[in-house]
């Protein structure tokens, strides 16, 4: 006699918002919250051990922080501009970040803008700041992924792996699954996890960037490098799978592209950072090893 094997799934959840009275709760905003005072800790944290002061990781937040949010959805709408500034698109839904999302891309480098302004404004070296923000950053980004759990979307193809997701069908103006005639969620199948895999990626690599910079003496700003040249390498895997609308250019998604770019960046931004002269460790004063000059006795 065999037994049938029952299948095994993630499930996913039916709906992403929830009403305190008039007042929407969105888990997508809400995993983006969490990633931002997560990372805001740890780099509190990590800046303090680089002559930080208390209180600092946070005003350099408040202009990073907006700068990001703003640059993570002008990236979005640059690359799938279609919904927004195409046939039938609405052009006022580009003010609506919670519905099509931020793009990373975009987050980081006008984030990285608000950062530097932040770091200036509270006479912090931007590139210990952003040494101590990168694993931060990461793990950010990993908790951001559930934003797309909660919203059924970002999953790749079809699959028959113990670990596959459950998708809904989705109303993304509504939030929450479409139902059939009893009521009941429309499954469309069972899907590669890529929101998951992606959020594994993102904690491994942040942990490896914290062992590598407490184990070797790095260069300011070759952490950061580190990191912008390798969440691309993952990410980039993780395009190949994904079967999200995308814009293509030769064949392979616009963030495949761009995966490709910022690798090659962080690899030049490593090299460069640890051959600038200014960036070398400063020589010993000498003062300190001969004492001060004997006074001049003047007849």
């Amino acid at each position: 006699m065999s037994l049938a094997v029952l299948p095994i799934e993630i499930p996913s959840p039916t709906t992403g918002v929830w009403y305190l009275g008039p007042l929407p709760v969105r888990a997508y905003a809400m995993c983006i919250l969490a990633g931002i005072v997560v990372a805001i800790w740890m780099t509190d944290r990590r800046l303090a051990t680089r002559g930080g002061k208390p209180g600092q990781v946070l005003d350099i937040s408040a202009w990073a922080v907006p700068f990001g949010i703003v640059g993570g959805r002008i990236y979005h709408l640059i690359t799938s501009p279609q919904a927004y500034f195409g046939e039938g698109g609405q052009p006022w839904n580009a003010f609506k970040i919670w519905e099509g999302g931020l793009g990373i891309w975009g987050a980081i480098a006008l984030g990285a803008l608000g950062a530097y302004i932040g770091c200036r404004r509270q006479g912090v070296s931007f590139l210990d700041f952003v040494d101590s923000a990168a694993p931060g950053i990461l793990v950010a980004q990993a908790l951001g992924r559930w934003g797309n759990y909660f919203n059924n979307e970002v999953h790749g193809g079809p699959t028959d792996l113990p670990w596959g997701l459950r998708v809904y069908q989705w109303d993304q103006v509504a939030g929450h699954a479409v139902v059939d005639a009893n009521g009941d969620p429309v499954v469309l199948g069972v899907f590669h996890p890529t929101f998951l895999y992606e959020f594994v990626y993102c904690l491994v690599l942040a942990g490896v960037l914290i062992w590598l910079d407490q184990r070797y003496d790095f260069r300011r700003g070759q952490i950061f490098a580190l990191y912008i040249a390798g969440y691309p390498v993952g990410r980039g895997v993780i395009e190949f799978m994904r079967t999200d609308d995308a814009n293509h250019i030769l064949g392979l998604r616009v963030n495949s592209w761009v995966s490709v770019i910022v690798f090659l960046l962080g690899v030049g931004l490593y090299v460069w950072f640890g051959r600038r002269p200014d960036n070398a460790e400063p020589e010993p004063d000498k003062r300190a090893e001969t004492g001060p000059p004997e006074p001049v006795t003047r007849s």
